[in-house]
């Protein structure tokens, strides 16, 4: 349980960084003029200048991008851009894109040797959600949110150093705030998922399990210890499929098959509804009870790059881990901007309908991904 926190923990110098990068933009005054230079553009996208702030700050978390849209003082223009704000990827997404890309994509350079192949793949993920927020942004204001939008007024700061205090005080709460979540609402559903993974235990199982380990005492010490390893994998993956996690899994897996997906992805997705997150931790209680792997970076590419199915099929393949990334990339899996998303609108259908969209564009998006790379041979 401690491990699947630190699994979610080891990624925070990389949000630190993406905090420090922002905090330091919106310190120097460079903010407001992009606000003003990115308003004719954003205009032709059914927005308006004052939703650069808000979309900008939604990539290192949508909860204080969907508040920073109350500076917006046209309501169409304001609830357009709430609703596509969680589709910047936020810094809960990055380690769902490192865990996977470094485990599934090869490490290998491409157009001519000018860019890394991974590297590539996680600016697609983070461009990905702005891409898609963009015809959505337009259907939005020509149904739901019709309407011509207020002229754009803004007065510009002058321009300064960024104050270290300031810029160290905004990364500090930032990232305080990760770790006081870590710490809470994915523990607490790190605890959840360990027990739906562990109860209840099969007596026949381990009955079973123990005969068998009897009958290859026989065998040559390297044979025996390789032997009762392999068993002892087996016995774990035969406890977790008949545990309640199990069961649920099998339920729901019809819904996630189409995506390439197993019963397993399927319930660690579902148990990050609180965070998107908590899918690190997730998947690492559920493959760690199949083997002897550590939560740390490269002990968990190990293990899912080592789970099979039943046949012996490997559980992850370049297609399914594409399909998890683009699921994660348009999904609303955050209780935190949902229940913001309510705060601003005045209203639990807004909020219903942020959840509902993003949803299925993400089943949708993980389809068609997954799909596509099975056609390619990838």
């Amino acid at each position: 349980i401690i491990a699947g926190v630190g699994g979610v923990l080891i990624f925070l110098p990389q949000i630190a960084l993406l905090f420090l990068l922002i905090s330091i933009l919106e310190d120097c005054g460079y903010m407001a003029r992009a606000a003003l230079l990115m308003d004719r553009l954003l205009g032709n996208l059914g927005l308006s200048g004052r939703s650069f702030i808000p979309l900008l700050s939604s990539f290192a978390c949508a909860v204080p991008g969907v508040m920073a849209a109350r500076t917006i003082s046209d309501q169409r223009d304001r609830f357009v851009t709430i609703l596509v704000a969680p589709l910047m990827s936020c810094s809960a997404r990055l380690p769902v894109y490192v865990l996977f890309i470094a485990a599934f994509i090869p490490d290998r350079t491409v157009l001519g040797g000018w860019i890394g192949l991974q590297g590539l793949t996680l600016l697609a993920m983070y461009s990905v959600g702005a891409v898609i927020a963009v015809p959505v942004a337009l259907l939005l204001r020509l149904t739901l949110l019709r309407g011509t939008s207020s002229p754009f007024l803004l007065e510009l700061p002058a321009y300064n150093w960024p104050t270290p205090r300031t810029v160290f005080l905004r990364v500090y709460g930032s990232c305080r705030a990760f770790i006081v979540r870590a710490g809470s609402v994915i523990l607490a559903a790190t605890i959840v998922m360990w027990a739906l993974a562990y109860y209840p235990r099969s007596e026949e199982i381990r009955q079973d399990f123990d005969d068998q380990r009897s009958a290859v005492t026989v065998l040559p010490a390297p044979d025996r210890k390789a032997a009762i390893q392999q068993l002892d994998r087996a016995e774990a993956a035969a406890h977790l499929e008949a545990s309640l996690l199990g069961q649920a899994g099998h339920f729901v897996q019809p819904v996630f098959e189409p995506m390439g997906w197993d019963w397993r992805i399927g319930m660690a997705t579902l148990a990050s509804f609180p965070a998107r997150e908590i899918i690190i931790s997730a998947l690492g209680t559920i493959y760690s009870l199949g083997g002897d792997h550590n939560e740390d970076s490269g002990d968990m590419r190990r293990g899912l790059k080592n789970a099979t199915h039943a046949d012996g099929t490997p559980v992850f393949t370049v297609p399914v881990a594409l399909s998890v990334m683009i699921f994660f990339a348009l999904c609303a899996q955050c209780m935190s901007t949902l229940a913001v998303i309510q705060r601003e609108t005045a209203s639990w259908g807004w909020a219903a309908f942020s959840f509902t969209y993003m949803t299925l564009l993400a089943y949708a998006g993980a389809f068609g991904v997954y799909r596509l790379g099975l056609w390619l041979g990838w």
